[in-house]
């Protein structure tokens, strides 16, 4: 199986400006990035950017650095003018990994894309973990997936899902550990595999109301009928860099190397 991994990458962040040239421990972000993924068994590995100085900074290191659109509304956006530029087929595997998860663990690059490859039915495969307490199940910057049997996307939210009916009813409660005998809620992790057609046509939808009112693209593919694999990520994935707080953190785990 061969994929290649593109790590889309803004230099303009509300809550981090110049984000992918962050420093740490010696090293940009994007640099570490970058680094992570070409541990993985991707065949290549492309910054895509609209900005010369991350493209520049890819160019130093010497990494596979692609310019793209400053118009583009989203990643997906961006990984399909890739995939259009470097004239992949139709058939072949992309995966996304964010420009700001300078921690991203290898094996899960690999796991999203074999999933894929390995499930003609889904035009798209993500990952998710559980999650363990409901500061988290009712937070929604934190992404909830529930799938079916097959493992396939039944939907994607913000809000707490499923939702404990029985629990509801309480003033307070631990309704994460008192769903645990029936079914533990899921994070979604932000990392997909893509098959490029499923990127041609991406672009060509409209955006759909749910992902309008969620603020989640995938569920554009989801509204237009294309089913999504999720499976629980094989190896921890360490949250991503999108404040200061979070950049001290990632700082202070590889100074420790605890990466």
């Amino acid at each position: 199986m061969e994929f290649t991994v593109v790590i889309p990458a803004r230099y303009s962040s509300t809550r981090l400006p110049g984000k992918p040239l962050k420093n740490i421990v010696g090293k940009s972000m994007i640099q570490r990035v970058y680094e992570q993924a070409q541990k993985s068994r991707a065949g290549q590995v492309i910054v895509a950017t609209d900005d010369q100085r991350v493209a520049d900074e890819v160019i130093d290191f010497g990494g596979e650095v692609c310019m793209t659109s400053a118009d583009h509304q989203s990643g997906t956006d961006r990984l399909q003018e890739v995939a259009r530029q470097y004239g992949f087929s139709d058939e072949h595997i992309i995966v996304n990994v964010q420009g700001d998860e300078p921690l991203i663990p290898p094996e899960v690059i690999d796991q999203v894309a074999e999933n894929l490859a390995g499930c003609q039915e889904a035009g798209v495969a993500t990952l998710s973990e559980p999650i363990e307490n409901d500061p988290d199940f009712t937070n929604p910057n934190i992404v909830k997936v529930v799938t079916d049997s097959q493992g396939m996307a039944l939907y994607f939210s913000r809000a707490p899902v499923p939702w404990p009916r029985d629990e509801s009813a309480k003033e307070s409660g631990d309704r994460v550990s008192s769903m645990s005998a029936i079914m533990i809620p899921m994070r979604h992790i932000g990392i997909y595999a893509y098959r490029v057609a499923m990127l041609n046509h991406f672009i060509l939808w409209p955006v759909a109301p749910i992902e309008a009112l969620e603020c989640l693209e995938q569920l554009r593919f989801m509204w237009n009928g294309v089913r999504i694999h999720v499976a629980e990520a094989m190896a921890p994935v360490p949250g991503g860099v999108d404040t200061e707080e979070d950049l001290q953190r990632v700082i202070n785990l590889l100074g420790k190397g605890l990466s």
